[in-house]
């Protein structure tokens, strides 16, 4: 009796430590009339599987579409609609992108000014139902930071193409301006999850930095400092580093980034991108405890029913 006792007494214990949490993942999307119909319908879908948010890693809009007040507030009552805790980051297509003809010319910095009065005005999620988030500052309040069970989130305003670095060898004053905050809050991201003992992290960005080109020494500038600070904060960190981006519209799931010395694939990095546009789908990521890998993945392409 006492060793059936005993060993109801370690599953019981085991089960109590063993936890997981799940999220959902998205991003360029909507593009369409079409995707913006269907956008409501998806979003019900993913919480009626019950993850604790949804992050957009960021572009709402087709790139060649007026970045109007009227259409950042569409998009801003359609993720505040979201039944589930939303979580969105800036990406070129509202922002970086605005300043071309057809986009209607804009001002860039006025477009990201009002992203951030629109979506980035208090330090909460979007969504019927908010969780708290940590913003970096009152300049870049894009840039958040918030924890689900043991696992840190940190948000980038990192657009692609090329982080607007611009066309030329000399930076555009905007990088030169945004990507030290960009850098600071990434290491303080991982600077925090060491300290915790976090088991891991997770990145959401809107660019793709391209890690096919940092493997062979051919980087794109404007993405060089962010990937040599990531790749030497991943290989100083114990736990698994995910990152989250979206841009070149291939869902894809792999572990890209390389050890600068052997070449090999750095095993505790993964990179998710979203699905984008012309397909709909999310991903939901499930954090468990007990897997070596922390994350499993079960993406869902979506279909109108």
């Amino acid at each position: 009796m006492k060793r059936l006792i005993s060993v109801l007494g370690l599953f019981m214990a085991l089960t109590v430590q063993a936890e997981t949490w799940r999220f959902a993942v998205i991003g360029d999307t909507p593009y369409s009339d079409e995707e913006r119909r269907e956008l409501p319908n998806m979003l019900q879908r993913i919480a009626d599987e019950h993850p604790a948010f949804v992050v957009h890693a960021g572009d709402f809009k087709l790139s060649n579409a007026v970045c109007s007040d009227k259409l950042f507030l569409d998009r801003h009552a359609l993720f505040n609609d979201s039944p589930l805790p939303f979580i969105y980051v800036p990406g070129d297509n509202e922002w970086t992108d605005c300043k071309r003809l057809e986009a209607g010319h804009f001002d860039e910095l006025e477009r990201l000014g009002k992203l951030r009065e629109l979506f980035f005005a208090e330090p909460f999620s979007l969504g019927r139902i908010r969780i708290p988030v940590e913003r970096q500052s009152a300049a870049f309040p894009e840039h958040l930071r918030w924890h689900l069970g043991k696992v840190l989130f940190v948000s980038l305003n990192v657009p692609g193409p090329n982080n607007n670095f611009g066309m030329g060898r000399q930076a555009r004053k905007e990088f030169l301006t945004r990507n030290p905050h960009v850098i600071d809050w990434l290491k303080q991201g991982f600077a925090i999850a060491k300290r915790e003992n976090d088991s891991g992290i997770v990145i959401v960005m809107q660019g793709n930095p391209g890690f096919k080109h940092f493997s062979a020494g051919l980087t794109h500038s404007g993405y060089r400092e962010l990937l040599e600070v990531l790749r030497s904060e991943t290989l100083s960190y114990a736990g698994q580093v995910l990152l989250v981006h979206g841009d070149t519209h291939w869902q894809r799931i792999d572990r890209p980034l390389r050890h600068p010395a052997t070449k090999k694939r750095i095993a505790n990095f993964t990179r998710l991108e979203t699905f984008g546009y012309p397909f709909m789908g999310w991903v939901n990521v499930t954090i468990d405890s007990e897997d070596p890998s922390l994350f499993q993945y079960d993406v869902h392409p979506y279909k109108a029913k």
